[in-house]
């Protein structure tokens, strides 16, 4: 999964990585969105994904492995879409932006919640101050152990090494209650 804020990137991420002709369902927001979609610090946006972005990714390391890859909507009102989402999922991305951190709290929250493994990666947007890791993983109160990598959604080398770093993290982490040992032949 590649979750997130509103805004942060998501449907430009599966965008930049896909090897097949993504599947989005963007519309365009209207009035009728206006009072549940704050669209502070992201002004210029006249879209939203109101469903899944849908993508493919193929990796060879350490052995050829597939992931398959959904992009949820970034509004909080989509969350109950999460959990349909996340059933049979390794884990997660959250894209976050740090010119609206705060956007990414329910993303965390949620992946926290169920116990699904999820990295953070750091939407580098043009003009936006770049922060130490260590400062970022403290502003949104993360674990040492869960990594928090930087990120370019437009650039596919960048989205690759996110999702690199993605499966090593996912594959290292040992199983919970509510959760069997991820595989490579589950991804």
């Amino acid at each position: 999964m590649i979750a997130g804020g509103f805004g942060v990137g998501k449907t430009t991420l599966v965008r930049a990585v896909s090897e097949i002709e993504p599947l989005t369902t963007e519309e365009y927001l209207t009035q009728a969105s206006a009072p549940t979609d704050n669209l502070h610090g992201v002004e210029a946006k006249d879209t939203t994904t109101v469903a899944f972005d849908f993508g493919r990714f193929s990796l060879d390391v350490p052995l050829p492995l597939e992931l398959f890859l959904f992009g949820t909507p970034g509004q909080d009102r989509f969350v109950d879409l999460w959990y349909d989402l996340s059933h049979g999922a390794i884990g997660a991305v959250v894209l976050a932006d740090t010119r609206r951190l705060e956007a990414s709290f329910t993303a965390i929250s949620f992946f926290e919640r169920i116990e699904l493994p999820f990295i953070v990666a750091v939407n580098q947007f043009d003009g936006a101050h770049r922060y130490p890791n260590a400062d970022i993983r403290d502003a949104l109160n993360l674990p040492e152990h869960l990594p928090v990598v930087p990120c370019d959604a437009r650039a596919a080398t960048s989205v690759a090494g996110v999702l690199l770093a993605f499966v090593d993290h996912a594959l290292s982490q040992p199983p919970t209650p509510t959760t069997r040992p991820i595989t490579l032949q589950d991804a």
